[in-house]
């Protein structure tokens, strides 16, 4: 089995995620060991990568001119960009992959770019599409924390030409990382059910914000409103992207979300008391449900 102690790790973008999971990495996976890994990290902002060198968090840094550099010597590269950057970096570098190396990503769609990179991938590579079900609100290196994966769900989608100890690689570092559910799925499924769990939660998010009456709103809040809209402080560009790259799906789980609220809203102008009753008793015991799957799931 690999050590992971000693391999030699690629983050290509070091916002919030690239640099969380590269605090990951130093903490849980070469920590104080004696093994031989290190952190490598390709990022525009050379101010991000001065302080990322400065705190001991990455061993050497590389402007994206240099990204081949950095490509040449590392053993797993993750590429922590918007999904169109990603195709296009993947793509544009494999001639510069080190032979043998795994590549995993993070991006919130696959099958608009998996696809493309599957077409452009050298054989002696392996590109294991990844999604860490876990982040902060807030963008940039500065909000990087490794404690956002503790506890966390991890997605994998393997392709047909993946080698085992691969998925074996991704799935060890995730868990080292703390992520504590790691489910292997397809690229489809994946974009479809994300589009719920995530595009549509932060869509909501974002409705409630823009429907509020004033600024002033939050003086009655009681923590449910504070609760529901903490992931509207959102990266427009980047969810923009995200939205409109899965849009069928988005717009499908839109579409059923407004019937449902249609009914409640039918229900309530109705002063229906026993169907209310009734349709909150059923979610209640749904989300009920829902818990007890992801405890013993």
């Amino acid at each position: 089995m690999t050590d992971l102690r000693n391999l030699t790790y690629g983050v290509i973008g070091l916002g919030m995620m690239g640099g969380s999971i590269a605090q990951a990495i130093r903490q849980t996976v070469l920590g104080a060991s004696d093994g031989n890994g290190h952190i490598l990290a390709c990022d525009k902002d050379s101010t991000t990568l001065t302080a990322a060198h400065a705190c001991g968090l990455i061993d050497e840094s590389y402007p994206p001119e240099q990204a081949g550099r950095l490509l040449a010597t590392c053993d797993v590269v993750y590429v922590c960009l918007y999904p169109q950057a990603t195709e296009h970096f993947i793509t544009a570098h494999m001639a510069a992959f080190k032979p043998g190396a795994v590549i995993t990503d993070i991006s919130g769609v696959k099958a608009a770019l998996v696809p493309a990179i599957n077409r452009a991938l050298r054989p002696d590579i392996d590109f294991v599409p990844g999604h860490p079900m876990a982040g902060g609100e807030k963008e940039g290196f500065v909000h990087a924390d490794a404690a956002y994966f503790t506890g966390r769900n991890y997605l994998i989608m393997p392709q047909p030409y993946n080698r085992p100890e691969s998925i074996a690689l991704i799935r060890s570092l995730a868990a080292a990382m703390g992520f504590t559910h790691i489910v292997e799925t397809d690229c489809v499924q994946h974009d479809h059910t994300i589009a719920f769990t995530s595009q549509l939660c932060h869509i909501l998010a974002a409705a409630l914000v823009a429907s509020a009456e004033h600024e002033q709103v939050t003086e009655f809040g009681g923590g449910s409103f504070e609760d529901l809209t903490r992931i509207a402080m959102i990266n427009a560009p980047l969810w923009t992207e995200l939205f409109l790259a899965n849009r069928a799906e988005l717009l499908a789980h839109i579409d059923r979300f407004s019937e449902t609220l249609a009914t409640f809203r039918q229900t309530i102008s109705d002063n229906d008391d026993a169907r209310l009753k009734a349709l909150l008793g059923q979610v209640r015991n749904r989300r009920s449900s829902m818990e007890t799957y992801k405890q013993n799931g």
